[in-house]
């Protein structure tokens, strides 16, 4: 594969020339997984939001479900794509906060896939290392902009660009991977990566000619920094009446800035700026919703609606200053909670379209979930459960809660464990033992810290003592006499972590 270009790849999908258009000899459903980074799970219009637009990911949602409570476990980019991969917790595939994809594990569901007859395709960014070790994808078109890891390695997309454009700056816009600072896109809009992302997959879509279903990943690397949306949907909300910040006065200790730099990660800023950067940040997934409407009428054109599972995903969220907080990596409801949606085949499940399911979610179930699809048989179990068998069931014999947990990130302050059923949450800081209690039914915000309310005691002892029951596996240096242990120090790898 390290040697393909982006034309041989688009040429290896259609080689089958003999097949009639729009036909394919299998009774397997396509798989079409669409997925950004760093989307928020309230930033769409179909979860209530008072301003985004995304009129594409709601006809997802209304053909089949939204799970209103799906959560990414370790809400940043490699520890959330290890879950993704294999279909594991933290403490199983071994990444317990922001460290390197490993090379190889048991279970990894493109390989999953592929080994179950699907011709598998990843375009966009995936985030692993070494960045050309696909992990059981047959192909792959990569925007890694910004990281190059090897000496060898050249991001797809920037290929391209140099091809299109060799006079021109891709980061001309000049804003940086993790800044807070939004900024309309200044170069032509056909050069984006948002654009480059959608047209890959939809010219994939048009030239499909394979016998074999296809496992179709099509991964944005926005609405991540640099917030740089094309010009028009950086405009299209310039008069909207953007939420301001959402902080409790439990959060008075993120008000003063860490650093004068651009990429903060926490720092109460002028009123304007919040404004431009969430101004951008919208712009940013109307735009991939925009992008990801093209790639849904290129599956209407080809007949094969009907017949495709399409799940929609992110990575995990972004506080964009609420709480005073900039980035990811926190337990709170912007980082952590995630978009989740999915539509089925009408031959893979009988359930009522449009339903919102309040079940607790995650990464780790989509593994699971094509597996079903696939009608693959599974040598290892994974941690995650079938999304498909949860509708199916309608909720009966589900989790009760879901696991959170991030390993120092920024500061060492920033080290905790969390569980969630969705309508409350506890937090654990490692560091020095403080715990939080949210009511998000009542507070969806996260404003007040009921922690302290001796009303919410049995609540809290509730909580500490399921998570004393999840982390007790781990040993000592996790719960010791029964009791949660202080971590002042990180501990990044599990020794689960494949060391290959």
């Amino acid at each position: 594969m390290n040697s393909l270009t982006r034309r041989q790849v688009l040429e290896a999908v259609s080689t089958v020339p003999a097949l009639a258009r729009g036909w394919q000899s299998t009774s397997k459903p396509n798989v079409l997984f669409l997925m950004a980074d760093q989307h928020r799970g309230d930033c769409l219009s179909c979860d209530g939001h008072p301003v985004v637009k995304t009129p594409n990911l709601d006809r997802i949602a209304s053909d089949g479900v939204r799970f209103r409570s799906a959560y990414s476990t370790t809400p940043t980019c490699t520890p959330a794509r290890a879950g993704l991969l294999t279909g594991m917790g933290p403490w199983r595939h071994g990444m317990l906060g922001y460290g390197a994809v490993a090379a190889k594990y048991p279970l990894e569901m493109p390989r999953i896939m592929r080994d179950s007859g699907y011709f598998t395709m990843a375009v966009g960014k995936l985030h692993y290392k070494p960045q050309r070790n696909l992990h059981g994808y047959q192909a792959a078109l990569l925007d890694e902009s910004g990281r190059v890891e090897s000496i060898d390695f050249k991001s797809d997309y920037r290929a391209w660009f140099a091809t299109q454009a060799p006079n021109l700056d891709p980061d001309a816009t000049g804003v940086g991977w993790n800044d807070y600072k939004g900024k309309a896109y200044v170069l032509p809009e056909e050069l984006h990566p948002t654009r480059w992302t959608a047209d890959v997959a939809v010219r994939f879509l048009e030239t499909y000619q394979r016998p074999e279903p296809f496992f179709l990943k099509v991964s944005f690397a926005r609405p991540h920094s640099p917030y740089d949306p094309a010009p028009r949907w950086m405009n299209a909300y310039a008069g909207a009446r953007i939420p301001e910040p959402s902080t409790g006065a439990w959060a008075a200790r993120n008000v003063e800035r860490n650093t004068l730099r651009d990429d903060l990660w926490r720092g109460r800023l002028d009123p304007a700026e919040v404004r431009t950067a969430r101004q951008a940040y919208y712009g940013s997934v109307s735009f991939i919703d925009e992008q990801i409407g093209r790639v849904l009428g290129a599956l209407d054109r080809r007949g094969w609606t009907g017949n495709t599972l399409v799940v929609y995903t992110s990575d995990h969220g972004d506080m964009t200053g609420d709480q005073d907080l900039w980035r990811k990596s926190y337990a709170y409801e912007p980082s952590a909670r995630i978009p989740m949606l999915m539509r089925w085949p009408a031959g893979l499940l009988s359930a009522s379209r449009g339903q919102v399911m309040a079940q607790p979610v995650e990464l780790r179930d989509l593994l699971p979930t094509f597996a079903e699809c696939a009608g693959a048989t599974l040598a290892t179990p994974p941690d995650g459960r079938s999304l498909l068998d949860l509708v199916r069931s309608q909720g009966k014999g589900w989790r009760d809660w879901i696991d959170l947990e991030h390993d120092v990130c920024y500061s060492p302050e920033n080290h905790w464990n969390a569980l969630t059923d969705g309508r409350e949450k506890y937090i654990f800081h490692a560091r020095d033992g403080a715990e939080q209690l949210f009511d998000l039914v009542a507070d969806p915000h996260e404003l007040k810290d009921l922690a302290g309310d001796a009303n919410r005691n049995a609540a809290v002892r509730a909580w500490r003592r399921r998570m004393v029951e999840h982390l007790a596996i781990r040993g000592e240096t996790f719960v010791s006499g029964g009791k949660l242990v202080l971590r002042p120090t990180s501990t990044l790898y599990s020794p689960n972590y494949p060391r290959n």
